[in-house]
């Protein structure tokens, strides 16, 4: 029997020390468009990797390595952000990023690593505040990437950065910039990317497409009641009662002072006279 979707994606992502990113990334994607060719997109990382690794000489270093990749990655394949269209679902959905060369931090750094492990380069996600960005440790330290552009950040670059987000009243040590340079575990990244297609689809009213992400985030975040709450208001807006109300009393039960329980309470009566219309 062939494996729907969502059972898919639950299996790689069920154990967080062998997460494969790049191919729950192509998980997501699937939930959102099952049109998608992902053999084809896998194909095609496969390819790109298989290119570098022939250029690849022994002695090189892993910053030669890196060099090369960029280039390769950057230039002749030409990835970029897509700066005039950011917002585009399809920014997030890794077989289209492939297709056009172009994506956001996010996507395009999740595609750069994958190539990056299947050379031998340990490259890591960071997730910084307002820009995903990608590292390297050599023995002189830590290499930072934008993943727009494959540029290497400053410290004087990265500080400014993240300026905008510090809070006065923040802990002295959440301020850092140290504090916000942790690798990024696949798990969060993940998490990451299904936030920023969940705030598409809203805005879009794409309330399929929404619940597709949302079934991911509650996978991916199962200690997070809150993304069971917004799976429920999904269920609600697609007239599915049933599930709606499970999801909505279960966070309810959870969180019975929340600022938004009031307004929760006052949509079960509704949904459960619509629960007996349907059964």
């Amino acid at each position: 029997m062939m494996i729907q979707p969502l059972e898919y994606f639950a299996t790689l992502v069920s154990q967080d020390d062998a997460i494969p990113l790049f191919e729950a990334a192509l998980a997501v994607a699937q939930g959102i468009d099952e049109r998608l060719d992902f053999g084809a997109t896998q194909a095609a990382v496969d390819g790109f990797a298989a290119t570098v690794q022939r250029r690849l000489t022994p002695d090189m270093t892993d910053i030669q390595k890196l060099r090369l990749l960029n280039q390769y990655f950057y230039g002749e394949l030409g990835f970029g952000g897509n700066i005039n269209h950011f917002y585009d679902i399809g920014n997030s959905l890794m077989p289209q990023v492939i297709a056009t060369r172009r994506g956001i931090p996010i996507s395009l750094a999740i595609l750069f690593m994958e190539v990056a492990q299947q050379i031998g380069l340990g490259m890591k996600g960071i997730a910084f505040p307002g820009h995903f960005l990608m590292c390297l440790s050599v023995p002189s330290g830590e290499i930072i990437l934008d993943p727009i552009n494959g540029n290497s950040l400053t410290r004087e670059t990265l500080e400014e950065r993240l300026l905008p987000y510090i809070e006065p009243a923040e802990d002295p040590q959440k301020s850092t910039l140290a504090h916000h340079l942790h690798p990024a575990h696949p798990r969060e990244i993940l998490a990451r990317m299904l936030h920023n297609l969940k705030a598409i689809l809203v805005d879009e009213g794409n309330w399929e497409g929404f619940l597709a992400v949302q079934q991911r985030l509650v996978i991916v975040l199962p200690e997070d009641i809150t993304e069971r709450r917004d799976r429920g208001l999904a269920y609600a807006n697609l007239s599915r009662p049933q599930p709606a109300l499970q999801d909505l009393e279960t966070y309810l039960a959870k969180r019975p002072y929340a600022p938004d329980a009031d307004t929760l309470r006052e949509r079960l009566p509704g949904l459960r006279q619509a629960c007996k219309r349907t059964s």
